[in-house]
């Protein structure tokens, strides 16, 4: 694998607190499991980057090496993989992405 693409990886993971990478847009997601986290994401009001994978296919192959995770979406949070879809929203639902989102210091909208 290109080690520019890790290079780049590393660079956008460095530079935002929350990065998704995704399959399209947070405007507009091409798949129902990438616009899921996006809507989670939304809900908590969390500032995050989307990039699309699919514009991409030598970022989405190097990602899959990169985070050892085989697919998207994949969120990231002050540099470390939380995962993807299913595990972020089960986190969401019993409260513990929030707690992460506590512990790392990102802001987010906490529910009244």
């Amino acid at each position: 694998m290109d080690n520019t693409v890790f290079d780049r990886i590393r660079s956008d993971i460095s530079g935002n607190d929350v990065i998704l990478y995704m399959k399209g847009t947070p405007v507009f997601p091409q798949c129902g499991f990438s616009a899921a986290l996006v809507q989670v994401l939304s809900h908590l009001g969390v500032q995050f980057k989307g990039v699309d994978v699919l514009s991409d296919p030598g970022l989405r192959d190097g990602l899959k090496q990169f985070s050892n995770w085989p697919t998207f979406p994949q969120l990231y949070v002050k540099g470390e993989l939380v995962g993807g879809c299913d595990i972020v929203r089960e986190m969401y639902q019993s409260g513990e992405l929030a707690g992460l989102l506590d512990e790392k210091g990102i802001a987010y909208t906490k529910a009244a």
